[in-house]
């Protein structure tokens, strides 16, 4: 049946606000991602460090303990969703400034602080943002919309992390103070731009139980106060029992003291949050938070839901692990230039992301839901070879171009840049293999979700995709200065293997939900 042009002028609405979304949504990554972390390194920050500070990423695993919330409740004027949108993105832009008045040399406890709350903003923002397009596409718009969500998130990404690069390269002219206040300031905009342009969504038929809302802020307060209580706990015991377990092998590693402490300070982490998710389960039933329980039954009762947890952390995993330090690998490991990471892994390389999103997406309508999965990630896992690669020949083994000085007003590269070809090569197998798969697993995420509790769902299934790029950080950084380069990356292209070998068993389950 043909479309009128009012459904075409709707439908075209629709995915351009998912494009803006997917920009404000992927803007805050990269500032306590990459962004940072070539901030970081630059300040003289050591790697193992670096590693650890992966972790202000830590509210991107757990926003779904506070995404029911955002389901529950409304603030007024704006709708459901509208209202928590705008009211994020001004407290994101007043975090970033506040970012930017940080010197990490001299206070790198306060700029973790800060930068926690930051991505705490940015992980209820992507709470918001995520349930909003679920509930705002249609079935069959969920692929394109999907896709076109990406190039904006890795637009996005361009500016704060390649150009950011560019700006803060010297002769640039931007020191990384200045390219956070202008962060702030943009998503300020994106504030306004969710005030006045979002259109407003059908509203969601009542639930045939509705929950109170007292239940659930004292079921959301319970929770918290497990998490503290389970913190500090850990903090009590973790770290010992974490020494005595791991002390006689690290003794006979022959590691440095500081790496050997880096190891047991990992298994402590890991022995917290074994303690504290349970502790925190049990204090949402007992408080009875009803939004979320209520969301995470609705979820459990489809078929093969937990194995689709697993996949969702698993898919990404391999991909994670080879990009958690891969501005330290290329700036420190590599010795290239600030401009030469920002042209070829920020600019060219997200270029290309965007370019295989696209691609993914259109690939998608041919190929069905499990089959681009599958085909995007053998592509991811492959990728990971280049950097492999890359880090066995080193720079300079195949012959490269130079990028010609320009000034473009808002960006500038102030002499030519020579970009090394085995850096190029790499960085584009990299971001085209991602682009795919990013497209595919985003249009699966969606696939998953009841509209009546969107928020809450999308929350907790991203969270569950998200441990890979938090969680990796620490091992990373420790295992990398412990193996060497080489050895990381093949051990990164390895990860990737369970994810494809579930996939290829739950063939029947995928082609179901896209059914």
């Amino acid at each position: 049946m043909p479309f009128s042009p009012a459904q075409r002028a709707a439908s075209l609405h629709r995915l351009a606000v998912v494009i803006v979304l997917g920009f404000a949504s992927g803007l805050p990554l990269a500032l306590t991602g990459q962004a940072m972390q070539a901030w970081l390194a630059l300040d003289g920050i050591d790697i193992s460090t670096i590693g650890f500070l992966s972790l202000v990423g830590l509210p991107y695993t757990f926003k779904f303990l506070w995404a029911p919330l955002m389901d529950r409740f409304e603030l007024p004027g704006l709708g459901r969703r509208r209202g928590w949108l705008v009211a994020t993105e001004l407290a994101l832009a007043a975090a970033l400034f506040g970012l930017a008045l940080l010197e990490p040399a001299r206070s790198i406890g306060v700029f973790a602080l800060v930068a926690l709350l930051v991505a705490f903003l940015s992980a209820s923002q992507d709470v918001v943002i995520d349930a909003y397009r679920t509930d705002l596409l249609p079935g069959p718009e969920r692929g394109l919309g999907a896709s076109l969500n990406v190039m904006g998130y890795r637009l996005a990404m361009i500016l704060s992390g390649g150009v950011a690069l560019i700006w803060t390269d010297p002769g640039g002219g931007w020191t990384w103070p200045g390219v956070y206040r202008f962060m702030a300031g943009l998503m300020a905009g994106l504030a306004l731009f969710s005030a006045l342009a979002l259109p407003r969504l059908v509203p969601v038929p009542a639930r045939s139980a509705p929950t109170r809302a007292r239940n659930d802020l004292l079921g959301f307060a319970a929770v918290l106060v497990a998490v503290a209580l389970g913190g500090f706990a850990a903090h009590l015991w973790a770290l010992a029992l974490a020494q005595a377990l791991l002390g006689p092998w690290l003794a006979s590693t022959g590691l440095a003291p500081a790496l050997q402490q880096r190891w047991a300070e990992l298994l402590a982490l890991m022995l917290g949050i074994a303690w504290t998710l349970p502790l925190a389960a049990w204090a949402a039933r007992r408080a009875r938070f009803e939004t979320l329980l209520e969301g995470l039954r609705s979820y459990f009762s489809q078929r093969g839901a937990a194995a689709f947890l697993v996949f969702i952390v698993l898919y990404k995993l391999g991909d994670a692990f080879a990009g958690s330090l891969l501005t330290p690998f290329l700036l420190k490991a590599m010795a290239y230039g600030s401009a030469e990471v920002g042209v070829v892994n920020k600019v060219i390389g997200l270029w290309l992301t965007i370019a295989g999103t696209l691609l993914g997406g259109a690939l998608m309508v041919r190929l069905g839901l499990w089959r681009a999965l599958m085909a995007f990630g053998v592509l991811q896992m492959l990728s990971n070879l280049g950097f492999w690669w890359l880090a066995v020949h080193g720079k300079g083994t195949l012959p490269g171009l130079v990028v010609p000085a320009f000034d473009w007003g808002f960006v500038h590269l102030a002499a030519p840049t020579p970009v090394d070809g085995g850096l190029l090569i790499a960085v584009a197998g990299e971001n085209i293999a991602s682009g795919m798969g990013t497209s595919a697993f985003v249009a699966f995420l969606m696939s998953l979700c009841n509209q009546r509790f969107t928020a809450t769902q999308f929350a907790l299934l991203s969270a569950f995709a998200s441990v890979g790029r938090v969680w990796v950080g620490p091992v990373a950084g420790v295992l990398a200065e412990t193996i060497g380069w080489p050895d990381f990356f093949v051990v990164a292209t390895v990860l990737a293997l369970p994810a494809l070998l579930l996939l290829w068993g739950l063939r029947e389950s995928v082609r179901a939900l896209q059914a």
